[in-house]
This record gives C-alpha cells, sequence and structure tokens, in this order.
C-alpha cells in the first residue's frame, strides 16, 4: 500500500452578501467532506461573502461579516483534524484582498491573497481588490472575535505553502490557472504535490473544454494532484456558475462534479497514492535539473498527517479510477445553464412565477422551452428527494407538505404564465402555433387582440396634432411606418407587466410576476428591436445567445422532450409582425435588418471577441468571404452593420438583464464597455475601407487582364 489520501472539493450556490446561507452551506460541505473521509477541503472563491458583492466589497461590513462567518467555522468542530480552504476577503493594513483562508485542526495557518486579478470580460477584481506579489509573506492581526477563539494573534499572510507531515500544499486562485505563468509550476518544483484552485468561473457555451484542457496540462506538466473548485448558480447577477468541481492527478481526471444543478451544495472527492505523483515526477529528469535550481516557498507547518493510517487502514481503501471527462453539447447546455439561472433567480426573489409574451416565433419559443426544461429539472429532483427543490416548488405552487411535483407541465400550470398578444397584422399561424405550444409546455395561456388599444393612440395623436400617420404599404413614410410599428411593440410592454401583476391576482393567488424578455444576442447587436418594448422585461434568458444557436437548441429539443410543435417554429420565416400583410409583402426580420443571422454572429465575434474594428474587420471579411462577393460588396456590408450598430448603441444600455452565454454579447451594464454615441459616419474608418477595396478589385481585374494576355 502506498500513501493514500482522501481529498475533496465542491461546488456550492453561495449568494451574495447572503452570510448565513453562505455559512450554512460551507458547513454542509465540510460535513459531506468528514464523512467521506477526506482530510483537506477546498471550497470556491470568495465562497463567504459571495463573489458578486461587487461594489459592496468597498464596504467594511462585508469584511466585518465574513469574520464573523470564519468565527463560526472555527467554534463549531468542522476543522478538527482537517485542513480547509475557505474564500473571503481580507483587508490587510487598509488594503483590500480576495483571499483563501487556511484553517487546519481549528487553527488560521495562512491567508493566501490572490496574485493575478481577473480584470476583463465579466470581470472587474481590480476595482476592489489590490494583487499580491509572488514568494512575499508578511504578519497579519487576526480580529479580536478570532483571537478569543483560537488564542493567536499573528498569522502569515502571502505567498506561501502548507507543509504537514506527509506532504505539500499549494493554492491558486481562479484566474492564476489561466496566466502563462501561473504559481503552480514554481510551487510543482518546489516539492508541492497537491494544488487548490477555489474558482468563482461563470458559463459560456462550449467553454468547459478549455477549463478542463489547462487543469489536465497544469498537472501533466508538474506532476501532482489539483482540486478545482467552482462556485454554482446565480450569485444574483447575470453570470450563471457551472460548478463542475474536479480532481485531477498527473494530467489525468479522476473525479467531476455536475455542471448544471439544482443542488445547493455538491462535494467531490476521490481517493489518491501520493506515491503516484513522486514516482510520475522522477519520470522526467529535466524536472530534477530544474527543480534543484528553483527558489523556496515558505512552508507554514502544520502538525497533522492527512495520509490514512498504513497500520490501522482499511485494506478495502483504493485509489480512485481515471476518468474520462464529460462534456455536454451545446444544445445541452442552453437547455440547462438558463434553466438553472432561472430557478436560483424565480425561488430567491421570492416571486410567483415567470409571464412570457409568446408571439409565436422562435425567440419566445425558445424562452418559453428553457422554463419548461426548468420545470424538468425541478420534477427531476423533487423525485429523488431534494428537500431544499421541494420546499420552493411547495411555495411556489402553493401546495402544503404532501405536495410532490411529478408532472413537468402540472409544475409549469402553477408558475407560468403566456400570452398572444395578436393585432389586425397578426397571422393565424403565428397565434396558433403561440396557443398549441402553451397547451404542451402547461402554461396558463391568454390570448388577446390589442387593435382597440392600439387604435386609440392612433385617434389621441391625430386629435392632438391633426395628422394621421400610414402605414409604408399604405403611401406613408418610413417615419410613420416606424413609429406605427414601435407603438404595437411598447404597448406590448405595458400589457405585460399588467398582466404580470394581476394575473396571479384572478386565480385568488398571492404575488406578481418575472416578466421575461425574448430578444437574441443578434437582434440586440444589431439594434433590432423597439426601446422599452416586449423586449424589455425583468430578465432575458436568451439576451447572450444567437439565433443560430437557438435553432439548433429547438431542434435539439424536439426531439430530446418530445415537443414535436416545435418544428413549426423552426420552419417559419422570423417576422415581428408590425406591418401591414399584402399579396406583394410579408414583413421579415433579416429583410428588415440588412443582413443575415448568420452574419450578425461573425460580426459580433470579430467586433467583440476579436476586438475589431470596422477596417480590420473588413480586412478580415474580404479574405474569408472573397470566394463569394466583391471586396466592394464586402465593405458594404461592414459598414452596414456598424451603421446600425452606432444609431443603434444607445438600447444596448437599456437590455433587460441577461443569461450570460456568449463571449460577445453587447450587454452595456457589465460586459460590453463602449460609447453609447457614436459618430455613425465613421468617415475616416469607412473611407480607408473603400480605399482598400477598389485596390482590391483592381489588383483582380489586372490579374485577369494578364492571365488573358498570357
Amino acid at each position: 500500500m502506498g500513501h493514500l489520501i482522501t481529498v475533496a472539493t465542491c461546488s456550492l450556490n453561495q449568494w451574495a452578501l447572503d452570510f448565513e446561507g453562505n455559512l450554512k452551506r460551507i458547513l454542509e460541505s465540510i460535513n459531506i467532506a468528514k464523512e467521506r473521509g477526506a482530510k483537506i477541503r477546498v471550497g470556491p472563491e470568495l465562497e463567504v461573502s459571495g463573489y458578486g458583492c461587487y461594489d459592496h466589497f468597498f464596504e467594511g461590513d462585508t469584511y466585518l461579516h465574513s469574520w464573523e462567518v470564519i468565527a463560526e467555522i472555527l467554534k463549531s468542530d468542522a476543522s478538527n483534524d482537517m485542513i480547509l480552504d475557505v474564500g473571503m476577503p481580507v483587508m490587510h493594513k487598509s488594503v483590500k484582498y480576495n483571499c483563501r483562508v487556511i484553517i487546519a485542526d481549528g487553527k488560521i495557518v495562512l491567508i493566501r491573497p490572490k496574485m493575478y486579478l481577473a480584470n476583463d470580460g465579466n470581470y472587474r477584481e481590480m476595482r476592489y481588490f489590490a494583487p499580491w506579489p509572488p514568494k512575499k509573506v508578511e504578519q497579519y492581526y487576526l480580529p479580536r472575535m478570532i483571537q478569543q477563539i483560537t488564542d493567536q494573534l499573528l498569522v502569515p499572510f502571502g505567498d506561501s505553502v502548507i507543509s504537514t507531515f506527509d506532504t505539500c500544499i499549494g493554492c491558486e486562485t481562479c484566474e492564476e490557472l489561466f496566466t502563462p505563468a501561473s504559481p503552480h509550476i514554481g510551487m510543482g518544483l518546489d516539492g508541492v504535490e497537491i494544488f487548490s484552485n477555489s474558482s468563482g468561473s461563470h458559463h459560456e457555451l462550449r467553454k468547459l473544454d478549455t477549463r478542463i484542457n489547462l487543469i489536465r496540462a497544469a498537472t501533466e506538466r508538474v506532476g501532482g494532484i489539483y482540486l478545482y473548485a467552482n462556485q454554482q448558480g446565480c450569485d444574483g447577477d447575470r453570470l450563471y456558475y457551472d460548478g463542475g468541481a474536479l480532481i485531477a492527478m498527473n494530467g489525468e481526471i479522476i473525479a467531476q462534479g455536475s455542471q448544471f444543478s439544482l443542488h445547493d451544495v455538491e462535494v467531490v472527492t476521490a481517493t489518491v497514492d501520493l506515491e503516484d505523483v513522486r514516482s510520475y515526477r522522477a519520470r522526467m529528469a529535466s524536472r530534477g535539473m530544474q527543480a534543484s535550481m528553483a527558489s523556496a516557498y515558505v512552508r507554514q507547518e502544520v502538525n497533522m498527517s492527512l495520509t490514512h493510517d498504513r497500520i490501522k487502514s482499511n485494506i478495502h481503501i483504493r485509489p480512485t479510477r481515471i476518468i474520462e471527462p464529460f462534456y455536454h453539447t451545446p444544445e445541452e447546455e442552453i437547455s440547462l445553464g438558463p434553466a438553472c439561472w432561472l430557478w436560483d433567480y424565480l425561488r430567491r426573489s421570492k416571486t410567483a412565477g415567470f409571464f412570457l409574451p409568446l408571439s409565436g416565433g422562435i425567440d419566445s419559443c425558445a424562452t418559453a422551452v428553457i422554463v419548461t426544461s426548468m420545470c424538468r429539472l425541478v420534477v427531476s429532483e423533487a423525485g429523488k428527494g431534494n428537500q431544499h427543490v421541494l420546499e420552493d416548488a411547495r411555495r411556489l405552487a402553493g401546495k402544503g407538505e404532501d405536495y410532490i411535483p411529478t408532472d413537468p407541465r402540472e409544475f409549469a400550470n402553477h408558475i407560468f404564465y403566456t400570452c398572444y398578444m395578436g393585432t389586425e397584422h397578426s397571422s393565424k399561424e403565428t397565434r396558433k402555433r403561440a396557443k398549441d405550444l402553451a397547451e404542451v409546455i402547461g402554461s396558463y395561456h391568454t390570448d388577446l387582440d390589442m387593435d382597440d388599444v392600439v387604435q386609440s393612440i392612433h385617434k389621441l395623436f391625430t386629435f392632438i396634432t391633426g395628422k394621421k400617420p400610414n402605414y409604408k404599404v399604405h403611401g406613408g413614410s418610413d417615419t410613420e411606418n416606424l413609429a406605427l410599428q414601435n407603438i404595437q411593440a411598447r404597448l406590448r410592454m405595458l400589457l405585460s407587466y399588467l398582466f404580470a401583476q394581476l394575473l396571479p391576482w384572478c386565480r385568488s393567488l398571492k404575488g406578481g410576476l418575472l416578466v421575461l424578455g425574448s430578444a437574441n444576442v443578434d437582434e440586440s447587436l444589431r439594434g433590432y428591436l423597439t426601446k422599452y418594448d416586449c423586449s424589455s422585461a425583468d430578465i432575458n434568458p436568451i439576451g447572450a445567445i444567437s439565433k443560430s444557436d437557438l435553432k439548433r437548441f429547438i431542434a435539439w429539443a424536439e426531439k430530446s422532450f418530445d415537443m414535436p410543435i416545435l418544428r413549426e417554429f423552426l420552419h417559419a420565416v422570423p417576422t415581428a409582425e408590425l406591418e401591414p400583410i399584402t399579396e406583394n409583402y410579408v414583413q421579415s426580420d433579416e429583410a428588415d435588418m440588412g443582413m443575415t443571422y448568420d452574419e450578425l454572429s461573425k460580426y459580433g465575434r470579430l467586433r467583440k471577441v476579436d476586438r475589431c474594428g470596422p477596417y480590420s474587420m473588413f480586412t478580415k471579411l474580404v479574405h474569408e468571404w472573397g470566394d463569394e462577393m466583391k471586396p466592394t460588396d464586402v465593405a458594404t456590408k461592414v459598414k452596414r452593420f456598424f451603421f446600425y450598430y452606432s444609431i443603434n448603441r444607445h438600447k444596448l444600455t437599456t437590455l433587460t438583464p441577461s443569461y450570460h452565454a456568449e463571449a460577445y454579447s453587447p450587454d452595456d451594464n457589465r460586459f460590453d464597455m463602449r460609447p453609447f454615441l457614436y459618430n455613425a459616419s465613421w468617415k475616416w474608418q469607412f473611407e480607408k475601407i473603400d480605399r482598400r477595396a477598389m485596390a482590391f478589385e483592381k489588383q483582380e481585374a489586372e490579374k485577369q487582364l494578364n492571365s488573358q494576355v498570357d
């Protein structure tokens, strides 16, 4: 038998500033780890306060209450004969740090601050915290409440490692894994065998493989055991933290938690053999050369062993075997991620359910199917006896302690309300699709014609101004046409909130409903929506998902959820149905926008992910699309996109808070920091594009001429 050790990491559904709930979940995870024989437990980043406190990290109260939580952990027997790696904010010398507090057998042995802060995309850690320099260690004066519990005055604060009788442990925090010179390299060369990584890593479509590849590469290069913990659930913002706690050793995954779950606490454990790490490292002579020259870390000595007693140990304890990591398809990610986010938002907001304007189009259809997915998850967890889910489901359904949801349609009827808001321009097909879909998913559905309301606004305007606006097909101008469309769209928002507040009352139920939006990321990017129309809502589960991905999701759900009705939505032409239908004209989204949804996805990724301005976007696309169109046509498309993006940029400042799923989301409030008043002519940039496009075409013409001469 080698040196066997059982280790534990976890995913916790923490909530910003919910100190009582966060403490309860931390203690539960520790107890589960202990019951499984683990001697070390790693938790998520900033698990004590919650990651998404944002400007509350400026407040002294946040640090005070975090230490109060640590005091409760120390007063319990949670850390007896165990090492705990707990995340919280700490103030040292009047500077705020994102820290790991390492507790061993009832004592704090190290406070390890984060050295490389996440400060791009959705993250603004340098707004709140300062980075700590590598290898620097100071002394930290503990708060008096902690001194009274542990009889400690000073503890080490800095980039240090933990040394036990039988192994050595080092910490990384989230972003530090993603940096080119990650701390695990130096720690591994200095003899650290167990690495912890405590993360607050949010979900994006197709992102998990990046995370797993980095962890596998880390342990493949330096050898060792890697314990990855992550936040899980909606922390109170647009992000959904997708859990996925895992344990890796020597480049292989040996344990992996779920990526999407309604469990508030999920603990992943594994038994590993330290001799396997030592043997793996011994195979690389070059590692020994580098290790002999590596600078040493300050070690904090802990007088305890983590390995199982080789004399008293049960001979049936065996190392955990290697597994293949599990990945969801993007369609499954769309089904599960936003559904879990919606569940957290619904139960924590204490509202009665959701209200969705169901238009008969694919976007509102996808939103409704995501709610269906949420109901399926609730029914599944209720069937497994998940008490947290059962309590919330009973409260939301207004049922007693005997109620157990067994049918997603039945549960949906309690918490999901849909409404088709038609006008004279609405087609029979969209109305029927909306009604049929509502029947399949089980929502409480209403159907109305709002022509009288629309006409009353028309009459009011005519009465006041003496002018009667007309649609374009009836001889009106573009200005009249757009205004008449916007009236309908904005009235739908007003009706949505009216119905969301009063429909539960109509059923003798208490509470109001959260209004769901259903504008996709591509429409938002182009500005193809009316400001303060029915795209304005409380939350939007598809606001950062592309039209192409939504179509693939609906095709997947048709079979996976056994919903044949979804086929009709896939083949329907996207249309706002805000203009009169004639023999020669039917409104089409892509025709109105002047670009396809696939093109919008391409523009979005180049603009945000590849950081392209107009000219660099043109130079990339002219090569990619050069076989299908002329350079001047590519130039026209790029200029058209930037023009409409610019004139509609102000709309993005009022976008409904959306589930973050796509790296090119135009969400102004957190993710996409850009001006909202542009010079939409882009004169300098567009003229350079035109010159370059003409030069390309001149070169092509000369080549053709020369080939004819030859």
